[in-house]
């Protein structure tokens, strides 16, 4: 099995992806983005800017705007990408988006849209920018039934593109059973396990820092 150790330290930054929609990105990345003191950049962002994540993060974590990255495309739908930029006439163009220039001691967290498969434009899809911005890859999963299915195929399908794994974080109820599944037939590490907050506050993110100081550890951010 992959160790989360073999990670080179010398990264600065992470891209998290996770299995599906709604399986708590933002929350995980949010977690992150304190846990490492990183700064935070979501490259597409989909839906009303009521909804928007990058608010969302600096509500839960209280990053500096200095800190924020603009979003390349952003679109008013809550639709995959590829639809909601075709729903304003517009198509997503990947050469538009370019990993923002950091300083030398910076980290930096990417949150993507939707699952590893989302497509982007007719030709690209999550993966492809995944890809171009050649990050280590944080998946974050659900803890419960049916997540060892969509983990294992988010897995392979990272894999076979050659992106490097950073680990997976699972999402809700610590389930032991899941966790060794993943671990044994993904061989990926799962590096964090957090519990599903019914009310996401930033007091507690900070609850959940020592799920996470060891992941941190790894990256040499702590």
């Amino acid at each position: 099995m992959q160790d989360s150790s073999s990670v080179k330290s010398s990264i600065n930054g992470l891209f998290v992806t996770g299995t599906d929609t709604e399986v708590g990105k933002t929350f995980v990345s949010a977690a992150l983005v304190k846990s490492l003191t990183a700064s935070y950049w979501k490259p597409v962002q989909t839906g009303p800017d009521q909804d928007h994540d990058t608010p969302e993060i600096q509500r839960l974590t209280g990053i500096a705007e200095r800190s924020i990255y603009p979003c390349s495309y952003s679109f008013p739908d809550p639709l995959s990408p590829h639809e909601a930029a075709r729903r304003v006439g517009q198509t997503i163009d990947l050469s538009n988006i370019n990993l923002p220039s950091i300083s030398e001691d910076e980290f930096l967290i990417v949150e993507g849209a939707g699952g590893a498969l989302v497509p982007l434009n007719d030709q690209f899809m999550m993966t492809d920018l995944m890809v171009k911005v050649n990050l280590p890859v944080v998946i974050v999963a659900r803890s419960g039934l049916g997540t060892i299915n969509h983990t294992l195929l988010t897995i392979e399908a990272l894999k076979s593109r050659g992106l490097t794994l950073a680990g997976v974080i699972m999402n809700g109820p610590e389930n032991r059973g899941n966790r060794e599944a993943i671990e044994e037939y993904g061989t990926v590490p799962v590096v964090a396990e957090l519990p599903r907050c019914e009310s996401v506050t930033a007091e507690s993110i900070v609850g959940l820092m020592p799920r996470l100081q060891r992941f941190s550890e790894s990256l040499n951010r702590n």
